[in-house]
């Protein structure tokens, strides 16, 4: 275990069971994603969520948000997020790129959660005409862009909003597994029972080498989603080694495991944090108010992180960085 790197879980190893996964997958198979691998997700999923699922593996996360998103909405339209959401601030361009230009629409909110009121305000002032960009979709972070877990009622006002203009909502889950180990809740409550039509499930910064997964909910997927993925250049021709990762992080719910332990070690460094957090700790990222003496203090001591801003750092904690192992960071934080 490495304790002093906190910059990001996407740099964390890749589980054993993982690489495992990976060696048992390289055999001769049929190409692309029609091997059994591949066929065995949506079997996998529908249990995992306790109803039917359409299930498309893809390598990474960006590419999972912009061809839900491209599949709900038409180059014309919009998509309604967080100002902050990573779709805007980290994803390139990409799901305008995907859609064939389809606007993103932003709204603050506290911690990255947008509010069901001020998302019945947006609506309201959008002219139902030619003229202006119509809304066809919603997207929301979970766990959010600042660590925060939604709850299943929360995500239904969202929902309850969504059903009563007609719109999809998709939700990034980039770190679905940290969201559902806190919040201890079934992965369907907070997902299509709640309202949501397709999940970006984030295997990637959970212990996977480079597997993320498209879900749909509801018979919401179905044609043109894989001419999209092809279409972007995501079709890989051993697919199956994508659907290992999968499969080997849904055995025995490692993903959830995985999630654990990362969420253990957040919430060691948070006692340890005191009234430096600026948001609650409800995964495995940390908000923490420090000045720039200090954060040369903890790097001088060899722990490595992202500045945020000015006087502020985030902390990311990993599958492999438990309360133990990140002690050396609580103690070194506590001291300063």
């Amino acid at each position: 275990m490495t304790a002093t790197r906190f910059f990001s879980d996407n740099a964390a190893a890749v589980h054993p069971a993982v690489m495992e996964a990976l060696s048992a997958a390289n055999h001769v198979d049929t190409a692309y994603d029609g091997d059994a691998l591949s066929q065995s997700l949506d079997a996998a999923f529908s249990n995992l969520f306790e109803t039917t699922c359409e299930v498309v593996w893809i390598p990474t996360g960006t590419a999972a948000n912009s061809i839900i998103l491209a599949h709900f909405v038409r180059p014309w339209q919009g998509i309604l997020c967080y100002e902050e959401a990573h779709i805007e601030v980290d994803e390139c361009g990409a799901p305008a790129f995907y859609s064939g230009g389809a606007k993103l629409m932003t709204l603050p909110g506290r911690g990255a959660k947008i509010d069901a009121e001020a998302l019945k305000t947006r609506l309201s002032m959008v002219r139902k005409d030619v003229h202006q960009v119509q809304p066809a979709a919603i997207s929301i972070t979970n766990a959010t862009e600042y660590g925060l877990a939604w709850r299943p009622s929360e995500v239904g006002a969202i929902s309850e909003v969504a059903r009563a203009e007609g719109l999809k909502l998709h939700m990034d889950g980039a770190r679905f597994a940290n969201a559902v180990a806190f919040t201890g809740c079934a992965p369907a409550d907070v997902t299509w029972r709640a309202g949501v039509d397709a999940l970006s499930f984030g295997f990637t910064k959970n212990g996977a080498m480079m597997a993320e997964a498209i879900v749909f909910f509801g018979g919401s997927g179905g044609a043109g989603v894989r001419e999209l993925k092809k279409r972007g250049g995501h079709l890989l021709s051993k697919g199956r080694f994508v659907a290992a990762q999968i499969r080997a992080m849904l055995k025995d719910d490692l993903w959830l495991t995985n999630a654990r332990a990362a969420n253990a070690g957040a919430a060691a460094l948070a006692a340890a944090c005191g009234d430096r957090l600026m948001y609650p700790v409800e995964a495995n990222e940390l908000f923490v108010k420090l000045t720039a003496d200090e954060a040369a203090r903890l790097r001088k001591a060899g722990f490595d992180f992202y500045d945020w801003g000015t006087g502020a750092a985030r902390l990311v904690t990993s599958w492999d960085q438990d309360s133990e192992s990140v002690a050396p960071l609580a103690a070194a934080i506590a001291a300063l």
